[in-house]
């Protein structure tokens, strides 16, 4: 497995969260939007000698962590789901187009329950990219956790396939700074990308603003990875709160 850092730093060396996501939209070299983690939940991968990792109930203990966060209530209890370390993220949407409210998470591999406790609050409500999540929002929300496996150092830019890897690539910019940046694996086919277009979004993500050649990309440092990827809503987290009182 390769040796990934805890956190990514930004260009001024403050450590910050990884986003699963960039900017809201960016351009391609053909012009292409970029939207990010929008679409459909994606289906587990099986892992670990065969069982999945992610679940339903890892969700809705994010709703609880989060509730419990929005109305000053205590903390909710440790969960019953494994406690074994992985790294993660936690990513809200919002509303029937389920726009995306925010998407935080880690390199590091954390326990579950301390880490869905982190990332529940932290992908709510610090995403610089929008406003911390209300109480009113709330009830709209859908919550999706990933688990990240299997990561293997790239050979080159191209060595991964769409759809089955995640990429987190590390390059350094035009003006020599190392910089960093990642998609899930559900973003280049959402998106309908291939693994050029990804590679140059990514770049774009990172905040490489030159012409984008072949050198560059030949000099991207590429690290896949798989994901487990489990979607609930609202209506479902309400459910299962109402059955496990029944």
């Amino acid at each position: 497995m390769a040796r990934l850092s805890e956190t990514w730093r930004d260009s001024t060396g403050v450590k910050m969260a990884a986003s699963c996501c960039g900017v809201k939209k960016q351009k391609l070299n053909n012009s292409m939007p970029a939207i990010c983690c929008n679409g459909s939940a994606v289906h587990p991968n099986h892992y670990k000698n065969g069982y999945t990792v992610a679940s339903a109930d890892m969700c809705y203990f994010c709703f609880d962590v989060l509730h419990s966060h929005l109305y000053n209530y205590d903390p909710p209890k440790s969960p019953s789901f494994t406690n074994d370390p992985y790294p993660l993220f936690v990513t809200w949407k919002i509303g029937r187009d389920r726009r995306l409210r925010g998407c935080i998470g880690t390199f590091s591999a954390m326990n579950l329950h301390s880490g869905l406790r982190e990332y529940a609050v932290t992908s709510a409500m610090k995403d610089s990219r929008f406003n911390p999540i209300t109480k009113e929002e709330f009830p709209k929300l859908h919550c999706s956790v990933s688990i990240l496996t299997h990561f293997e150092e790239a050979t080159d830019y191209l060595d991964w396939e769409v759809g089955i890897h995640g990429i987190r690539i590390e390059f350094v910019n035009e003006k020599g700074h190392k910089k960093t940046a990642t998609y899930l694996p559900e973003v280049a086919i959402e998106q309908g990308w291939d693994r050029l277009q990804t590679i140059d979004s990514l770049l774009r993500k990172g905040g490489y603003k030159g012409l984008i050649s072949t050198e560059v990309r030949k000099n991207v440092h590429l690290t896949r990875y798989r994901s487990e990827k489990v979607t609930v809503s609202y209506s479902d987290y309400v459910s299962q709160k109402q059955n496990s009182h029944a």
